[in-house]
């Protein structure tokens, strides 16, 4: 992947940084875009910012509702049904 044969695009270098991180790509893909990134520091801060993001994301998803929370989406769902005649 070579940042001037995509015409400085950064569209197209997040796409392949994205599949890189996704494991979408080919052993072969998988190695060019590696040897991109040791070499191009615009890419190499691309992917670092996604790696960054991907990490907060899945820390948040981690997170639980409270319990307190669940009972009364639970109680408010039981109060429709009854007032729908459900």
């Amino acid at each position: 992947m070579d940042c001037n044969s995509l015409g400085d695009c950064a569209d197209d270098r997040i796409v392949r940084i994205y599949e890189y991180l996704d494991g979408a790509l080919t052993l072969a893909d998988l190695k060019e875009v590696k040897a991109h990134l040791d070499g191009c520091p615009e890419c190499t801060e691309q992917y670092d910012l996604e790696c960054i993001i991907r990490s907060v994301v899945r820390r948040s998803c981690q997170e639980h509702a409270p319990q307190t929370l669940k009972a009364n989406i639970i109680a408010r769902i039981s109060q429709i049904r009854v007032e729908s005649g459900h």
